[in-house]
């Protein structure tokens, strides 16, 4: 009978069988069907035969696979998808497989497939395998790891005054990290050759002249466009507009350069250094703006155009009506944005240079500055609130200097809590950010590690002749 078709006088699920309704609900389920059609060929079953049911085709079926002997199942293969030798590397890469049995587990294939494709990538130069792993019963596994070589990738993180600098090996360890004071309202060329300079300047103070740099990864204070990754309208970065800063940088430095949010790289940032375990988080920036980062199912989204988690102009209810940079009233950057904070500090006679200036103050008890930034946080909750229940993630995490201060996370704890039902926050972790101030730095570079080692392109390397 033809898939959607009804048999004669049964207008309805209501009126079949258990077994109709249970094989209706899955003839849509390719595994399924086949293994159904299959097991009727092998047998000589009819449709009454007990073995001809779907839900006992099924079990056998699964019966069979997780008597395998790498003890997993078809459909506990997810990384089904990742099976080439670049795609085994991958797997490493991102530190979700340290050993064979592992690459066997997530990707399905035989243990001796396992081995040719590791072999392959030992032999060429992309792994190490040494040491001894946690035994699961039996003999100790050997630990894979990249294998380091000379090329490295810097991670720049900008701000309004200053930037984070860090340079890692294809590995993800850091090498060196630094910090230098910009001026983000300078025109971009005149940023970019500074930030050359500086990445030129960390190379050097890796007191290894073997290194090379190999690619760049650079996070910016206002909204980039996906895939372009042009800058888009920004605010406070007078003459960024529709510049393609990674095509200005790239002819610098002659490397491929990536371009992302800073939000969004903290929140990249945030996701490697917890082991990429958690599938769906929310990072804060909380510094002189404020933005989010949001990771879904273990991935950086980013929207249609790249504009997921740009709340800083979002409306806040029953918050002051201060004029903001977009030329609306009312907006989250404006009324809870360190910068908003700063002006009104010095509003009421007490100057403040920076946002850390205000951290600072906070952590002297200073009482203005705590009732700012306690406001700050109530605001910046009620905003968080919405994306809480909207997308139900598992961390909200809190980083930039805002989030150092108590009286800050008070109010976006107090917020989200009272605003969001106990479904939504129920097994929700709010925390602080404890990577630090090369968040952002960490998180971009981690990009342009991926398009230096991108999968595809390790095998159309591995198809070439042997590295000399």
């Amino acid at each position: 009978m033809p898939l959607g078709s009804r048999r004669p006088g049964h207008g309805d699920n209501s009126h079949a069988t258990t077994g109709e309704r249970r094989w209706k609900c899955s003839a849509l389920d390719p595994l399924r069907w086949g293994a159904k059609d299959g097991y009727r060929r092998q047998t000589g079953t009819t449709a009454n035969h007990p073995m001809s049911r779907p839900g006992a085709v099924y079990a056998e079926l699964r019966a069979d696979v997780e008597s395998t002997s790498f003890g997993g199942s078809i459909m506990a293969a997810r990384y089904a998808h990742s099976t080439t030798p670049g795609g085994i590397y991958a797997l490493v890469r991102d530190g979700l497989a340290r050993s064979r049995a592992d690459l066997a587990r997530l990707t399905g294939l035989a243990p001796s497939t396992i081995t040719l494709r590791v072999e392959e990538l030992l032999r060429r130069g992309y792994l190490d395998e040494e040491g001894d792993g946690v035994s699961r019963g039996g003999r100790r596994p050997r630990v894979l790891r990249l294998a380091r070589d000379e090329r490295v990738v810097a991670g720049v993180d900008l701000g309004a005054r200053h930037a984070a600098i860090g340079l890692f090996d294809v590995a993800g360890t850091c090498i060196v990290t630094r910090r230098s004071s910009i001026d983000i309202t300078r025109p971009p060329e005149v940023v970019l050759r500074s930030v050359h300079r500086e990445i030129l300047d960390a190379l050097a103070a890796s007191n290894d002249a073997a290194r090379r740099l190999a690619g760049v990864g650079l996070s910016l204070p206002g909204p980039v466009s996906a895939p372009e990754g042009r800058v888009i309208s920004p605010s406070r970065m007078p003459g960024w507009n529709g510049i393609d800063p990674a095509a200005i940088l790239s002819g610098l430095s002659g490397v491929p350069v990536r371009t992302e949010n800073d939000a969004n790289a903290m929140a990249l940032g945030e996701f490697i250094a917890t082991g990429r375990t958690t599938r769906h988080m929310i990072v804060v920036k909380a510094g002189s703006s404020i933005g989010t980062g949001v990771i879904v199912d273990g991935a950086l989204y980013r929207g249609a155009r790249g504009m997921a988690g740009d709340v800083s102009h979002t409306s806040v209810a029953d918050g002051p009506q201060v004029l903001c940079s977009c030329g609306r009233f009312g907006c989250l950057d404006a009324v809870a944005g360190g910068r908003s904070i700063v002006a009104a500090l010095a509003a009421a006679g007490v100057p403040i240079d920076d946002v850390a200036g205000v951290a600072g103050l906070a952590s002297d008890a200073h009482p203005l500055a705590t009732r700012l930034l306690r406001e700050s946080g109530l605001r910046t909750g009620a905003v968080l609130a919405t994306l809480v229940s909207f997308f139900n993630p598992e961390r909200l995490v809190l980083a930039g200097v805002l989030s150092t201060t108590e009286a800050f996370v008070a109010g976006v704890r107090s917020s989200v809590y009272d605003l969001c039902l106990p479904m939504s926050t129920t097994g929700l972790e709010l925390a602080e950010s404890t990577v630090g101030w090369d968040l952002g730095a960490r998180g971009v570079a981690a990009l342009a590690l991926e398009e230096l080692l991108d999968p595809a392109a390790v095998d159309r390397d591995l198809g070439k002749s042997p590295r000399t």
